[in-house]
């Protein structure tokens, strides 16, 4: 990542958050952005990171147009995997508690807040109800890395390994493949007009061609 990244993802933060307060004085955004950055930095993550995040944020960019509120959805990206221990099951719930708290104190109003937690929440399924603007962007722009090319697809995957590496082999390969079977069987991947023409093809190929590998 370069050396400039942490700060270039400071400035968004601050930007997101000044657009989300709609001009309410607030605390200081540099110590949430502080926070939010050493925990995407945290040693066990090898997916799960500031890399992930910053894909996730330009996605959105790219997306922006097709959500209601653009400005919670920036938030929700920050922190829909804030809290991530591979190893539990209720990271989603704990990173929208967090969202909860954080931006109460930092000046959002009531009702983008509970959005943005909703969104956050949202992530477990990657599953937006029809007409859910601001679910399906984020949802869409979460997802995009399942329609990389096949050498960034495969860094993925590998990534993905490395964060369950205390998982043995065969409880993996079966886990995964179980994963990846649930995506295949969805009616859709992604839920916006430009991940439909432009993500599910390829995301599609990609996880027949991970399955496929994993089941030999």
């Amino acid at each position: 990542m370069p050396q400039d990244a942490p700060h270039a993802l400071a400035t968004r933060w601050h930007q997101a958050l000044t657009a989300a307060r709609e001009g309410a004085t607030a605390p200081d955004p540099g110590p949430y952005a502080e926070n939010l950055l050493a925990r995407w930095a945290e040693p066990h993550r090898r997916y799960h990171t500031t890399a992930h995040l910053t894909a996730v944020l330009d996605h959105i960019d790219a997306l922006a147009d097709h959500a209601a509120d653009p400005a919670a959805v920036r938030l929700a990206a920050w922190f829909h995997d804030a809290v991530y221990r591979p190893d539990r099951s209720e990271n989603e719930e704990r990173s929208a508690q967090l969202a909860e708290r954080a931006l109460t104190e930092a000046g959002v109003p009531e009702a983008r807040t509970a959005e943005v937690a909703r969104l956050v929440r949202l992530t477990v399924g990657h599953d937006p109800q029809p007409g859910d603007t601001n679910g399906e962007v984020l949802c869409d722009a979460d997802l995009a890395i399942l329609a990389a090319p096949p050498a960034a697809y495969g860094q993925y995957a590998a990534a993905v390994r490395e964060e369950y590496a205390f998982v043995p082999d065969q409880a993996f390969r079966e886990g995964r493949s179980a994963v990846l079977r649930e995506l295949l069987g969805l009616p859709r991947l992604f839920h916006t007009d430009h991940g439909q023409a432009q993500w599910e093809p390829r995301a599609r190929q990609n996880l027949a061609t991970e399955l496929e590998l994993l089941t030999l």
